[in-house]
């Protein structure tokens, strides 16, 4: 798969230590749907994402756009457990 520069950007921050809490979560999902991802609306603000056989739920931030630091984390360990590193 060929990740544009974007999504090559938002996929290195997802990776850098220390965990970057200033990742547009939009940009989050741009990457899963840019791997190939099936992303479907939960209930409220819950976003359920399939890459690679891993499924994984997670919360969009609000009322800010940015992902915390522990969607980071928790993000970066469903990109590994689906076979995507850096």
């Amino acid at each position: 798969m060929k990740l544009g520069t974007k999504h090559r950007e938002t996929l290195k921050s997802v990776f850098a230590d220390p965990v970057s809490g200033a990742i547009a979560w939009r940009d989050i999902e741009a990457l899963f749907e840019a791997l190939g991802a099936d992303l479907s609306e939960g209930q409220g603000s819950r976003v359920r994402v399939a890459l690679n056989g891993v499924r994984a739920v997670f919360h969009r931030p609000h009322p800010r756009k940015e992902t915390d630091k522990g969607a980071v984390k928790s993000v970066r360990r469903f990109l590994v457990e689906a076979g995507v590193t850096r």
